[in-house]
């Protein structure tokens, strides 16, 4: 399992598995204090003011790519250079929505009248500070974040080199605020019983009360009783982030992102949150050569798999805020 012994299989074979009902329960370890606490801490890490609007490959250089940050409308695309730009969603004129305007030469043009943008101040419409790390599209809205602006958001620096990585991005809605994300993450004792389909034999090995850092031994399902055993470790290096890493099993260096990023109040005035989560996937196995020419193949697996377990998470989410909403929430 050690990135110095590639050749090792991965795999390995549950001798005597047990089932769902009979395994150990880790009620008494998820402490709502604990996860708490952790939450604070993480809340309490400077973000700039930054967050996410979406993957960077879904802003192209065609047509507008709207988004919504606490309810300001945002457009974003791509200028004559490539860089990101990101703005106003509401043209200045009269008004018009500008996600889906088309993009020429790198200007904007609203579809109503032919008012073009290019990313300078022009009639009252002023640009946003916007960042592209190379998986994730970034704007700063200093009006909503409310604290010191960074230059750049606090991107994790232990993301695997993109030469030699695998990334796919999955993208989720829910009714909750982006704190119930987060508490989502910062709760591993959920896994083997929550996503029975995904995780088994999981072992908190550090709650991180102490060390700040919650490290996990779980197996990874494939088929049958063939497992895959990793050891993770979760760390929140903002307040809408929490960040997991492989050290140690198949795939060490490994990240998933998780970022909340706030909508603002649907229609029926209960808040909404978006998921946005970056799977970036490493080995040293020669064969991941192959795996990584074969990505536009493998992305939507990637994708539908994050998206089956965000479909529990998510529910998770939903049910915690629901319960904070109406006082109910144990915690």
């Amino acid at each position: 399992m050690s990135p110095r012994f590639p050749r090792r299989p991965p795999f390995r074979l549950r001798r005597h598995p047990a089932a769902w009902h009979r395994q150990q329960p880790t009620w008494r370890d998820a402490s709502p204090a604990l996860i708490d606490a952790a939450l604070k801490r993480a809340q309490a890490r400077a973000g700039g003011n930054w967050y996410v609007l979406g993957p960077s490959a879904a802003v192209g250089t065609n047509i507008g790519y709207g988004a919504t940050v606490e309810g300001t409308e945002i457009v974003a695309w791509r200028g004559a250079d490539g860089a990101l730009v990101a703005g106003p969603g509401a043209c200045p004129h009269l008004g018009a929505a500008l996600a889906q305007a088309p993009v020429r030469c790198g200007t904007l043009v609203c579809p109503w009248h032919g008012l073009t943008l290019n990313g300078a101040p022009f009639a009252g419409w002023h640009p946003y500070p916007a960042h592209d790390d190379g998986i994730l599209a970034w704007v700063r809205l200093d009006e909503h974040g409310g604290e010191e602006p960074l230059d750049n958001p606090p991107v994790p620096a232990a993301r695997p080199a993109a030469g030699g990585s695998l990334t796919a991005v999955y993208t989720g809605t829910g009714v909750c605020r982006p704190e119930d994300i987060i508490a989502n993450r910062l709760d591993p004792w959920h896994g083997a019983w929550f996503h029975p389909y995904s995780f088994t034999d999981l072992k908190v090995l550090d709650d991180g009360a102490e060390s700040d850092v919650l490290t996990v031994r779980v197996s990874f399902k494939v088929a049958g009783r063939v497992v895959v055993p990793v050891t993770a470790e979760f760390t929140a290096p903002g307040p809408r982030t929490v960040l997991m890493t492989i050290t140690q099993g198949e795939g060490t260096g490994s990240v998933v992102e998780t970022h909340a990023t706030p909508l603002g109040a649907g229609s029926d005035g209960r808040p909404r949150t978006r998921v946005t989560e970056a799977v970036i996937a490493t080995s040293a196995r020669t064969g991941f050569g192959f795996a990584r020419a074969a990505a536009p193949l493998l992305r939507p697996l990637m994708r539908r798999a994050a998206g089956r377990l965000w479909q529990d998470d998510l529910a998770y989410a939903e049910r915690r805020w629901e319960l904070r909403s109406t006082g109910r929430f144990p915690g």
